[in-house]
């Protein structure tokens, strides 16, 4: 077979057109299944040189990829599947510098007592509170709950897990606020939908005046009461909490929660379309974490399920794409446009 790919590929420097070498290559390697520079350069008429660079330049570009049992043959996978192939480490490392970015505002709240104590801040005032143990959170958070005035905004990841007694604690003291004509509004994970106490809460809650909606990621765990007093978990990874009270605090933590809420969807366990969604959402988020290069716990705590379910998940979805590993089903999901837009 030969063809006429004499042009020169830095004819097109800058454009969009593919360049008619690697064109002619990628189809060879597509019909072939080899990656041999000298054996494309004899069959097309090509330098070697040139086909070497070819290779190079599609190898880049995640159109092709050796066989690791064979490094002279090759594969040729389409481009949606190159595109997600080049898409995940660039969303992964924005995911991890988010994350990173996430775990260091968490550290840094922590300081602003001792800074304080420092008489370093003019101003501040009483603006950041450490709440060291869990009876004390407990009584901090009810008598913010019965001073509260027109709001509660709330982030709690892990609802699917949630059990009972938790649920029965949380809608008495929900009742007492919707009552007084408190705007309540609670993000949850996706999860949270598969769960039964958090589908009866949510069912007995929204009547009363409740919002409920679920993301497949959220941010943290947050309660922000009348946007001017904020709780978060301790850093330490102990049971402890921050309160904050500083109001430029408070605003940001306000922001980042409405930006999750403009995001996610109304939690309605009845609706069967809605599970459904929001079931191939949780699908589609696993195979993007997958192809990120992410482990299991991580995917597991990114999506508020336990490391048993996310791994039984994990298995059933290559199961359905008929995978043997991540790679595989990353590019099979590609092709069928599981990974959506």
């Amino acid at each position: 077979m030969y063809m006429d790919v004499s042009g020169d590929p830095d004819d097109r420097a800058g454009g969009t057109e593919p360049d008619q070498v690697d064109v002619a290559v990628y189809s060879w390697v597509l019909e072939h299944h080899r990656l041999e520079p000298a054996a494309i350069a004899a069959d097309l008429g090509l330098d070697p040189d040139r086909a070497a660079a070819s290779v190079r330049r599609l190898s880049a570009l995640r159109l092709v990829y050796p066989d690791p049992q064979d490094p002279a043959a090759g594969y040729a996978v389409a481009p949606e599947a190159a595109m997600a192939r080049l898409a995940a480490p660039v969303e992964a490392r924005i995911r991890r510098e988010q994350e990173e970015l996430a775990r260091g505002q968490a550290r840094l709240v922590g300081f602003f007592p001792h800074y304080q104590r420092g008489g370093r801040t003019a101003g501040a005032g009483e603006g950041i509170e450490v709440i060291s143990s869990l009876q004390e959170v407990r009584a901090a958070l009810d008598r913010a709950s019965d001073s509260c005035r027109s709001e509660v905004l709330a982030s709690q990841p892990g609802g699917g897990s949630r059990v009972p007694e938790a649920m029965e604690e949380a809608l008495g003291r929900d009742r007492a606020l919707l009552a007084r004509g408190v705007r309540m509004r609670t993000l949850y994970h996706h999860t949270a939908r598969f769960n039964g106490p958090s589908q009866a809460y949510v069912e007995a809650a929204s009547p009363l005046g409740g919002e409920y909606r679920t993301v497949h990621e959220l941010f943290g765990r947050i309660i922000v009461f009348d946007r001017e007093l904020a709780f978060i978990p301790a850093s330490d990874g102990s049971w402890g909490a921050v309160a904050v009270r500083q109001e430029s605090l408070v605003a940001y933590l306000c922001e980042i929660f409405e930006q999750s809420w403009s995001c996610a969807r109304p939690f309605s366990a009845a609706t069967e379309d809605g599970l459904e969604q929001v079931s191939q959402e949780i699908d589609r988020t696993i195979l993007r974490l997958l192809a990120a290069g992410l482990k299991d716990e991580t995917i597991a705590r990114r999506l508020g399920m336990s490391l048993r379910t996310a791994r039984r998940h994990i298995a059933d979805i290559m199961g359905q794409l008929d995978a043997e590993s991540r790679f595989q089903a990353g590019v099979a999901a590609a092709r069928t446009g599981l990974l959506g837009e």
